[in-house]
Order: structure tokens, then sequence, then C-alpha cells
């Protein structure tokens, strides 16, 4: 019987002297092999093997958590702030002073606790600090600078007159130390007014800033 050319096809595909069956395989060489899962799982892992090794390297601090962090410093308590501003509780937003150029600038610290007054409303499931307290509060650091011999201020006459171009940029919660900066930018005697500009900041980011106007005298009269 004579075969089919789909059979004859067939056939002479599986004899051994077939050019298809002789055909000398081709090797490819090992390192151009692609195997896109294997590369991917190597590549992760060999990522995480490099943040183990580099969060082992630092590991080697067995200091305490408790001792790694100094103190603030002190260069002006509590009771020399209560005699430089005329506030008092609830409204005393400063708690320390901690650094301090005559009639330049003050950074000064306001320890955010779950006792403030003003968490019960602000609010009762999620404690955010009001905006306008940290405004408040970086005003009395202000203040600080201003009610200096070196400036001429008095606790009398000493008003927060205005803010200008005020930004929060986090919100700062129960538990937070507020860190503030204040710098004299303008002062006319004269008219007895002084601007300033201010920028507050938590574990180092800025939450607050913004431009600040204090009148001092009977600018305000």
């Amino acid at each position: 019987m004579a075969s089919s050319p789909l059979a004859h096809s067939l056939i002479s595909q599986l004899n051994p002297q077939s050019p298809i069956l002789n055909r000398t395989p081709k090797t490819i060489p090992f390192n151009r092999v692609r195997f896109p899962l294997l590369s991917t799982q190597l590549k992760t892992n060999f990522i995480a093997n490099c943040a183990s090794t580099a969060n082992h390297s630092n590991s080697n601090d067995d200091t305490p958590i408790e001792l790694k962090f100094p103190a603030f410093p002190t260069v002006v308590d509590i009771n020399q702030i209560r005699e430089i501003l005329p506030h008092r509780f609830p409204f005393l937003l400063v708690d320390r002073v901690i650094e301090y150029n005559p009639g330049v600038s003050a950074v000064g610290i306001k320890n955010v606790t779950i006792n403030d007054n003003f968490f019960p409303g602000h609010f009762p499931d999620r404690p955010i600090m009001p905006g306008v307290l940290m405004v408040e509060a970086m005003a009395q650091v202000g203040g600080v600078v201003m009610l200096q011999p070196e400036v001429g201020g008095s606790r009398d006459n000493f008003v927060f007159a205005g803010v200008d171009k005020v930004r929060f940029r986090k919100p700062v919660v129960a538990g937070d130390t507020l860190v503030m900066r204040m710098t004299l930018t303008k002062l006319q005697k004269r008219f007895g007014i002084a601007k300033m500009d201010g920028k507050a900041y938590v574990g180092g980011e800025v939450v607050c800033e913004g431009e600040f106007i204090l009148a001092m005298g009977n600018s305000m009269g």
C-alpha cells in the first residue's frame, strides 16, 4: 500500500538518517539563560539580606534607648518664663527656653501631654493640638525675645498683633515635644512694632510656620 504524503513526511522525520534527528543540539551558555521569576526572587532575597546585614551592623550599640537621647538644655526655666510672660494656666504654652540670643531669637519647647486642657474637646478620639494654640505658643516664644531689657519691651504692654502666611504641615499630638524658633526680622522701636519669623518642629520636621507681628507700648492704643 502506498503511503500518503503525510505519512511519508512523518516517517522521514523519524528516520535515523533524517537531517532533523542528526542535527546537533545548539548549546546555550548558562549565563544567557533567563529565569524571570528566579531572577526576581534572587533580587528580593539579596535586598532583604542586605537590609538584614545593615540592621545587624547597627545593632552593635547595646546602649538602652532611654540613655541614647540627651535632655534639652535649660537656658530659661519655667520660673524665669513666668517672670517674663504675663500668661498663666491654662494659657502659658512655653515650658522651657533652650536657646536665647538676646534681642535676636529664642527657641522654646512645649511638652504636649494628654493632660492639656484642650484635648478633651479637640478631639475626644484623636488628641490633636489646635493650630491656633501652636501659633499662640510660638508668639509666646517671640514674647520671650521681645520682653527683654535688650529690646526694651514690657509685659504690661506686650500684645500679639498679627500673623501672616501661616502653614500647618503636620498634626501635633499628645506625647510630642513642640520645638519653636522665633527670629526677629524687623524692629521699629518708634512705632513699637516687631516682625518675627517663626517655625515649629516635632522630631526635626516643620509642623507650623508663619510671620508674626508683635506690638509694644502705645502702638495699639
